[in-house]
Order: C-alpha cells, then sequence, then structure tokens
C-alpha cells in the first residue's frame, strides 16, 4: 500500500509541501520512529475515541502515552476507544493502526497534544506502516488549526 488516497488529496488540495519517509515494516510508533531514523518526539500517532457525540482523532508524539483521564476532564466528554472494525471503517484507504494524524481529511474533529506544537518537524502515519510523511511543524499546525488543543499524554 502506498500513501493514503484520501490524505494525499487532502495535502494537495491544502497546497502543503510535503515528503514521504519510507522505513521498513513496522508495528508501533516508537519501532516505526526508530526505522524511519526520526525522533518519536516529532512522530505523530494517533488514537481513534469515540462517545455519543461521535467520532475523536487525538495526536501525540510517540515517545508519549494517552492520558484518557486528563483528555476527559479537558473536553468533558466520556470518551473511549473506538473498535478495530470502526476504525477499519472510518479509515477503509489505511491498513489498520496507520491512521493519519488530520481529521479534517476524513471529516473527523481532532484534538492535538499541545507538545506536538514544540517541534520544527513532524512525522505523521501516511496510510500504511511502511512510509510516513514529513512536513514542516509550521504546516502541521496550519493544517490542524481547527484542531483542539491541550496537554493530554504522559512521556512513557
Amino acid at each position: 500500500m502506498a500513501i493514503s488516497q484520501r490524505l494525499a488529496g487532502y495535502l494537495q488540495d491544502q497546497a502543503v509541501t510535503f515528503d514521504v519517509v519510507a522505513h521498513r515494516h513496522t508495528a508501533s510508533s516508537l519501532e516505526t520512529a526508530h526505522a524511519a531514523h526520526v525522533s518519536g518526539d516529532r512522530l505523530a500517532k494517533t488514537v481513534v475515541l469515540e462517545d455519543d457525540s461521535g467520532y475523536l482523532l487525538a495526536v501525540l508524539p510517540a515517545t508519549c502515552r494517552l492520558d484518557l483521564g486528563e483528555l476527559h476532564r479537558r473536553l468533558n466528554r466520556p470518551l473511549g476507544l473506538a473498535t478495530e472494525s470502526e476504525v477499519a471503517r472510518l479509515f477503509e484507504d489505511c491498513e489498520p493502526g496507520a491512521v493519519p494524524a488530520f481529521g479534517a481529511a476524513y471529516g473527523l474533529e481532532t484534538v492535538v497534544d499541545e507538545r506536538l506544537a514544540e517541534e520544527p518537524d513532524v512525522y505523521v502515519e501516511a496510510g500504511d506502516h511502511e512510509r510516513l510523511v514529513h512536513l514542516s511543524g509550521e504546516d502541521f499546525d496550519a493544517l490542524l488549526e481547527d484542531a483542539s488543543r491541550a496537554t493530554f499524554s504522559r512521556h512513557l
């Protein structure tokens, strides 16, 4: 599989400069950072959450763990993890576990951990387990300008 068609179209529509970084097949975000020779602090991992209001993408550094309780307090929403089948349905053009960070490309609300705003470059899943999309921190922030921002993660 290559970069997600939906993600590629979204990035092109937004006129964002990006490049694709290939790496060996990996099973986790930290393994991906190591294989791609990038800092885990700069690799945005995405967790798909849901509640009665719908789905939400939580985007945080690969070196961090989602603090669901803190996110619940920050957003005042009783969020839980989406099921694998829900994620597969929402991201049909992506491999399981390789969800891109840009909810707008999929019509989904997004919340971004403030830690990623500090990074000069950011890498995001491209829709498979062998490619990342690399873009400037400025472009990453611009693509997520409508996303909520909060600190809701803890370093591993």
